[in-house]
Protein backbone atom coordinates (compact mmCIF):
# COMPACT_ATOMS: atom_id res chain seq x y z
CA UNK A 1 0.00 0.00 0.00
CA UNK A 2 1.89 3.39 -0.80
CA UNK A 3 3.25 5.35 2.29
CA UNK A 4 1.03 8.19 1.36
CA UNK A 5 -2.36 6.33 1.99
CA UNK A 6 -0.86 4.52 4.74
CA UNK A 7 -0.08 7.82 6.29
CA UNK A 8 -3.70 9.20 5.74
CA UNK A 9 -5.40 6.14 7.29
CA UNK A 10 -2.98 6.09 10.28
CA UNK A 11 -4.28 9.66 10.96
CA UNK A 12 -8.32 8.89 10.52
CA UNK A 13 -7.80 5.86 13.02
CA UNK A 14 -6.24 7.92 15.33
CA UNK A 15 -8.42 10.11 15.36
CA UNK A 16 -11.38 8.15 15.83
CA UNK A 17 -9.76 6.29 18.11
CA UNK A 18 -9.14 9.54 20.44
CA UNK A 19 -12.81 10.47 20.50
CA UNK A 20 -13.37 6.65 21.31
CA UNK A 21 -10.92 7.20 24.68
CA UNK A 22 -12.49 10.41 25.72
CA UNK A 23 -15.94 8.55 25.71
CA UNK A 24 -14.68 5.68 27.56
CA UNK A 25 -12.82 7.31 29.66
CA UNK A 26 -15.17 9.68 30.67
CA UNK A 27 -17.82 7.16 30.98
CA UNK A 28 -15.21 4.15 33.46
CA UNK A 29 -14.18 6.89 35.69
CA UNK A 30 -17.54 8.17 36.51
CA UNK A 31 -20.02 5.42 36.98
CA UNK A 32 -19.29 2.18 39.02
CA UNK A 33 -20.77 -1.05 38.70
CA UNK A 34 -23.05 -0.26 42.34
CA UNK A 35 -24.54 3.07 40.34
CA UNK A 36 -25.42 0.99 37.35
CA UNK A 37 -27.61 -1.78 39.20
CA UNK A 38 -29.45 -0.40 41.53
CA UNK A 39 -32.19 -3.08 42.36
CA UNK A 40 -31.25 -5.24 39.49
CA UNK A 41 -31.34 -8.99 39.29
CA UNK A 42 -28.16 -10.74 40.35
CA UNK A 43 -28.33 -12.27 36.54
CA UNK A 44 -28.31 -8.65 35.26
CA UNK A 45 -25.31 -7.82 37.76
CA UNK A 46 -23.02 -10.23 36.25
CA UNK A 47 -24.02 -8.70 32.33
CA UNK A 48 -23.20 -5.29 33.63
CA UNK A 49 -20.02 -6.33 35.01
CA UNK A 50 -18.82 -8.17 32.26
CA UNK A 51 -19.88 -4.71 29.98
CA UNK A 52 -17.60 -2.90 32.52
CA UNK A 53 -14.86 -5.06 32.31
CA UNK A 54 -15.05 -5.44 28.29
CA UNK A 55 -14.92 -1.42 28.33
CA UNK A 56 -11.87 -1.45 30.28
CA UNK A 57 -10.46 -3.58 28.30
CA UNK A 58 -11.67 -2.05 24.94
CA UNK A 59 -10.32 1.40 26.99
CA UNK A 60 -6.48 -0.19 27.26
CA UNK A 61 -6.79 -1.90 23.69
CA UNK A 62 -7.87 1.84 21.95
CA UNK A 63 -4.87 3.74 24.19
CA UNK A 64 -2.09 1.70 23.22
CA UNK A 65 -3.34 1.90 19.85
CA UNK A 66 -3.33 5.76 19.95
CA UNK A 67 0.37 6.28 21.55
CA UNK A 68 1.81 3.92 19.29
CA UNK A 69 0.03 5.88 16.34
CA UNK A 70 0.84 9.14 17.16
CA UNK A 71 4.76 7.87 17.86
CA UNK A 72 4.46 6.72 14.52
CA UNK A 73 2.74 9.86 13.31
CA UNK A 74 5.56 12.13 15.05
CA UNK A 75 8.59 10.53 13.44
CA UNK A 76 10.61 12.26 11.02
CA UNK A 77 10.34 9.85 8.28
CA UNK A 78 7.27 7.47 8.29
CA UNK A 79 7.73 3.73 8.96
CA UNK A 80 5.06 2.46 6.71
CA UNK A 81 5.76 -1.07 7.53
CA UNK A 82 5.30 -0.36 11.44
CA UNK A 83 2.46 1.64 10.44
CA UNK A 84 0.66 -1.12 8.78
CA UNK A 85 1.25 -3.67 11.82
CA UNK A 86 -0.13 -0.93 14.19
CA UNK A 87 -3.36 -0.59 11.80
CA UNK A 88 -3.41 -4.66 11.94
CA UNK A 89 -3.39 -4.31 15.57
CA UNK A 90 -5.82 -1.45 15.81
CA UNK A 91 -8.27 -4.22 13.73
CA UNK A 92 -7.85 -7.16 15.54
CA UNK A 93 -7.71 -5.20 19.03
CA UNK A 94 -10.01 -2.68 18.83
CA UNK A 95 -12.50 -3.27 16.26
CA UNK A 96 -12.88 -6.95 16.93
CA UNK A 97 -13.21 -6.18 21.31
CA UNK A 98 -15.52 -3.50 20.42
CA UNK A 99 -18.02 -5.73 17.95
CA UNK A 100 -16.85 -9.12 19.75
CA UNK A 101 -16.88 -8.37 23.61
CA UNK A 102 -15.73 -11.37 25.91
CA UNK A 103 -18.66 -11.27 28.01
CA UNK A 104 -21.21 -10.43 25.54
CA UNK A 105 -22.95 -7.53 27.45
CA UNK A 106 -24.22 -6.45 23.78
CA UNK A 107 -23.99 -7.98 20.31
CA UNK A 108 -24.52 -6.62 16.37
CA UNK A 109 -27.02 -7.50 15.12
CA UNK A 110 -26.44 -7.20 11.31
CA UNK A 111 -30.09 -6.97 10.53
CA UNK A 112 -30.60 -3.63 11.75
CA UNK A 113 -27.30 -2.34 10.03
CA UNK A 114 -28.86 -0.99 6.89
CA UNK A 115 -32.39 0.56 8.11
CA UNK A 116 -30.83 3.13 10.19
CA UNK A 117 -31.92 1.65 13.55
CA UNK A 118 -29.24 0.89 16.33
CA UNK A 119 -27.37 -2.49 14.92
CA UNK A 120 -26.18 -2.92 18.82
CA UNK A 121 -28.34 -5.14 21.19
CA UNK A 122 -27.85 -5.57 24.44
CA UNK A 123 -28.35 -8.97 26.46
CA UNK A 124 -29.92 -7.30 29.38
CA UNK A 125 -31.54 -3.68 30.00
CA UNK A 126 -28.34 -1.67 30.03
CA UNK A 127 -28.55 1.92 31.88
CA UNK A 128 -28.50 5.07 29.91
CA UNK A 129 -24.78 5.50 31.05
CA UNK A 130 -24.35 2.07 29.26
CA UNK A 131 -26.47 2.42 26.10
CA UNK A 132 -24.97 5.70 25.67
CA UNK A 133 -21.63 5.02 25.89
CA UNK A 134 -21.47 2.31 23.58
CA UNK A 135 -23.52 3.55 21.32
CA UNK A 136 -21.77 6.37 21.68
CA UNK A 137 -18.63 5.21 20.67
CA UNK A 138 -20.23 2.21 17.58
CA UNK A 139 -19.72 4.62 14.65
CA UNK A 140 -15.97 5.68 15.44
CA UNK A 141 -15.41 1.55 15.40
CA UNK A 142 -17.96 1.30 12.44
CA UNK A 143 -15.77 3.30 10.43
CA UNK A 144 -12.53 1.76 11.73
CA UNK A 145 -13.65 -1.11 10.78
CA UNK A 146 -14.45 0.03 7.32
CA UNK A 147 -11.48 1.87 6.77
CA UNK A 148 -9.27 -1.06 8.28
CA UNK A 149 -10.77 -4.17 6.43
CA UNK A 150 -7.69 -4.63 4.19
CA UNK A 151 -5.99 -5.69 7.92
CA UNK A 152 -8.96 -8.17 8.49
CA UNK A 153 -6.93 -10.83 6.18
CA UNK A 154 -5.31 -9.60 3.31
CA UNK A 155 -2.64 -7.67 4.96
CA UNK A 156 -1.09 -11.42 6.18
CA UNK A 157 -1.73 -13.13 3.10
CA UNK A 158 0.40 -9.74 1.34
CA UNK A 159 3.30 -10.19 3.84
CA UNK A 160 2.82 -14.24 3.85
CA UNK A 161 3.54 -13.91 -0.11
CA UNK A 162 6.39 -11.30 0.55
CA UNK A 163 7.97 -13.19 2.74
CA UNK A 164 8.07 -16.38 0.14
CA UNK A 165 9.66 -13.79 -2.30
Amino acid sequence: MPTANVKAIAEFSREKLKFAIEQLETFLNNFALPQLTEGASDDSVNVHAGLLSDLRHLLVFSEVAYEKLGALLRRPNFDTDAAERVLYEVYHHCVNSYFYPKNEAYSEDGRYAYTGQDAIRFRAKPSRAERDVVLGISRSYEELRDELAYYESEYLTHKRMQAKS
